[in-house]
């Protein structure tokens, strides 16, 4: 995986191949971030990073000048990457929190800009963390909750939906917080 765009742009990371992940393509990456520069100043965002996995979208978040990233993955191995990785590349507004995405937009009241949510493919739920996220408040206003799922997943009915993004298999669900 590479980082796109930022101050270090062009920069490869290599994950140990032991991680239990699935990270997000780099065109996937790519189309994302096109999208949200539309939307935002990333130097001005604060980020939860869901499922977190390598660390892949909070390192192209941090890169491109995010004032807060909150990474939360479950797994230990890829919290501990994500922290080592983070300090080699000097991303000090990077907090990795090793535990449950469910749990924890359950039981968060910090506001973020963007949230990003990248579950394993096989995990069900998914509408959970839909759920918890616009119940508990989670988005500042105009903020941005964006789902990467398997084409299983339709959010469209959703009163916060806003758009729905196909990339080969990638799928991305925008939802927004239109306060």
């Amino acid at each position: 995986m590479r980082i796109i765009q930022g101050k270090n742009k062009g920069k490869q990371i290599q994950a140990p191949a032991s991680l239990p992940v699935r990270p997000t393509t780099d065109l996937g990456k790519e189309s994302l971030f096109n999208i949200l520069n539309n939307y935002f100043f990333f130097d001005k965002v604060t980020v939860l990073d869901l499922f977190a996995g390598t660390g892949n979208i909070s390192y192209e978040f941090a890169s491109r000048g995010a004032i807060s990233i909150t990474a939360v993955d479950n797994y230990q191995g890829c919290a501990d990457f994500i922290r080592r990785t983070a300090e080699k590349l000097e991303y000090d507004q990077i907090t990795v929190i090793r535990g449950d995405a469910f749990s924890f937009v359950e039981k968060s009241r910090q506001k973020f800009d963007i949230i990003f949510a990248d579950p394993p493919y096989d995990l069900t739920g998914l509408e959970k963390i839909v759920t918890h996220v616009f119940n508990n408040q989670l988005l500042k206003p105009s903020g941005w909750l964006v789902l990467e799922h398997p084409r299983e997943y339709d959010f469209t009915q959703h009163p916060n939906f806003y758009e729905h993004r196909k990339y080969g298999k990638l799928n991305f669900s925008f939802l927004v917080n239109f306060e």
